[in-house]
């Protein structure tokens, strides 16, 4: 498992979780995706999705399940999630949720949190805050050394912004906390899925 997760790209991650929502196309699965405005967390091209598909089937993460080959359109294979695929998403996440060093992973393991329990995912949450406090405190202290020993301000423009914004994430932190570890913020998979959900699966296939 161990193996299969350091070797999961982000885009992989998006792919299983994905799928976690029903069998798919690699052609679906970049409309969806592309709806959604996923090219925002990872670059969504045909080439890289057809090649992340095909690594995640050679390691037993997916599975073909079907091919269509409707109309004058190329043939559609279809994949599913396999046990082994949903796991490495779960563990994935637990892993990158909590990290401070990894930012590209941490908004990616963000968008996913909802694969996680709610429980799990706040704890985790709050593992990364009291980690980014530390490394606050830490940079400030830093800054302040540096300005008592006369270092110029000019120099020492990225500590400043990155102390501000290790700051602002800190206040986001607490805020996102406080709201989803409330019993009426919704979490997880909806019971029902809506008509827009259902609406951009249709369209996802055409």
């Amino acid at each position: 498992m161990t193996d299969a997760v350091d070797r999961i790209t982000p885009l992989g991650i998006m792919v299983l979780a994905l799928l976690d929502e029903g069998d798919m196309h690699p052609y679906e699965m970049i409309r969806l995706m592309r709806m959604r405005r996923d090219d925002r967390l990872v670059p969504i091209t045909n080439g890289t999705m057809y090649h992340t598909v095909a690594r995640l089937e050679k390691a037993g993460l997916v599975a073909e399940v079907g091919v269509d080959r409707g109309g004058n359109r190329p043939e559609r294979t279809t994949y599913a999630l396999t046990y082994a695929g949903s796991a490495v998403v779960g563990e994935w996440v637990r892993r990158e949720l909590a990290r401070i060093d990894r930012p590209a992973e941490f908004r990616i393991a963000l968008a996913e949190a909802h694969n996680l329990e709610r429980a799990e995912a706040v704890a985790l949450l709050r593992i990364r805050r009291t980690a980014l406090a530390e490394a606050r405190a830490a940079l400030a202290e830093g800054h302040r050394f540096a300005r008592d020993k006369g270092v110029p301000a000019q120099y020492l423009l990225e500590v400043d912004r990155d102390e501000t914004l290790r700051g602002a994430e800190l206040a986001w932190l607490d805020a996102l906390l406080e709201r989803i570890d409330r019993p009426d913020f919704p979490w997880g998979r909806a019971a029902e899925p809506s008509e827009r959900y259902l609406a951009q699966r249709k369209a996802a296939r055409q």
